[in-house]
């Protein structure tokens, strides 16, 4: 398991750094949306600190910021001032007793594990403790024996705070060795509030919010993404266009994966960007080339991975909610059919969430929309 930029190269680079580098003086949290009972948790905490704190609830920009201003707090000679050298360098992520873990594969591996577990146990570099931060627990399985020793037997000087969309089976006990703080969605009606305080029109802000799945990250690049409207209306159109044939079910398939797809673009241009910015900030300091390049770029293909089955996972939303609104104009039909359209109705919407369910296997997504339009095109009329 490597490091992040912030906590390799970059941790590095920020050592080299005078305390006061020009980054702005802000609350530590002011970046996060929608989580104050979160905020309020790890603030109480900062004061008298465990060994091991775990983050649980949707991915997102959130998860980064709530981790990063707890260890501002943390590492700050002041319990998080949020205007020294320290509380800066820690909320940009530049921080030398900031470690940020990213896994390097599919998952974590004992190997990763056991990496981590002996960076535990070095000394901080610059205070009397460091915070290492661990992305995507919930793909620790294997290596949660590993992780588990280092919650029983945690180093003195370091804490940890393990972020997870949810806590599988297998990471039940390593949750338990951790005081858990839980990230709800956040609301569509104050998501839509927020992203009219960012300037998005009120309509539009709706729009996005109810299609963002309560991500503050997925609202801001929806907000901005021009076929969005498009996309969702080619999901609400799907009932109407299956007739039973085999044609209209995979021409419908490839068009959905198609507009997977092309939703991603907004998340590669921003990457784009992220990546043009490294390379002037290496540049103005006399560094060739981005440090750090490789282990960047498998981050961002791995949240182009994440968006992509996001997107479909919203796609399926909408789906289930079409059915949902022809079953509710089923229910009030007088019609003799009517019974067995409520129940093939029925049917669609189980299939639907059950395709949305098995996203997290990383299915064959074009096998996946195949069966489910064939599926759907059997049980719906």
């Amino acid at each position: 398991m490597k490091p992040d930029v912030a906590g390799d190269a970059g941790g590095a680079l920020a050592q080299a750094m005078p305390a006061e580098s020009g980054l702005p003086s802000q609350s530590l949290f002011a970046g996060v949306v929608g989580q104050a009972r979160a905020v309020a948790q790890l603030r109480a905490a900062s004061r008298k600190p465990v060994h091991a704190y775990m983050l649980v609830g949707p991915p997102g920009r959130s998860q980064t910021e709530l981790a990063r201003g707890f260890a501002a707090a943390l590492l700050c000679p002041s319990e998080g001032c949020g205007h020294c050298g320290v509380c800066r360098r820690a909320l940009a992520g530049k921080h030398p007793d900031l470690i940020e873990v990213e896994r390097t594969g599919a998952s974590i591996t004992v190997d990763e594990a056991r990496a981590l577990v002996r960076q535990a146990q070095r000394r901080p570099f610059e205070g009397h403790r460091q915070v290492i931060v661990v992305s995507d627990l919930h793909l620790a399985r294997l290596a949660a024996p590993v992780l588990l020793k280092t919650l029983e037997e945690p180093a003195s000087s370091s804490v940890f705070v393990l972020i997870a969309d949810s806590v599988p089976a297998e990471l039940q006990t390593v949750a338990s060795r951790s005081i858990r703080i839980e990230m709800l969605p956040v609301p569509a009606r104050e998501l839509a509030a927020w992203l009219v305080s960012q300037g998005v029109a009120g309509e539009r802000a709706e729009e996005v919010a109810e299609g963002a799945g309560g991500s503050v990250e997925r609202a801001l690049l929806l907000a901005h993404d021009e076929g969005f409207a498009a996309r969702r209306e080619l999901w609400r159109s799907v009932p109407a266009r299956l007739d039973g044939t085999g044609t209209s079910a995979a021409t419908l398939a490839s068009e959905l994966l198609t507009s997977c797809e092309e939703a991603t673009e907004p998340l590669r241009s921003r990457h784009r960007a992220e990546l043009d910015t490294l390379a002037g900030e290496a540049d103005a300091m006399g560094v060739r080339g981005v440090p750090g390049r490789k282990h960047v770029e498998e981050r961002q293909r791995r949240e182009e991975r994440r968006w992509r089955t996001d997107e479909l996972r919203a796609g399926l939303g909408v789906l289930a909610g079409a059915y949902r609104d022809r079953l509710a104009q089923a229910g009030s039909d007088a019609a003799p059919q009517r019974g067995e359209r409520v129940r093939s109705l029925v049917a669609a919407i189980a299939a639907v969430d059950q395709v949305a369910a098995e996203l997290v296997r990383n299915p064959n997504e074009t096998l996946m929309l195949e069966a489910l339009m064939v599926r759907l095109s059997a049980v719906t009329e």
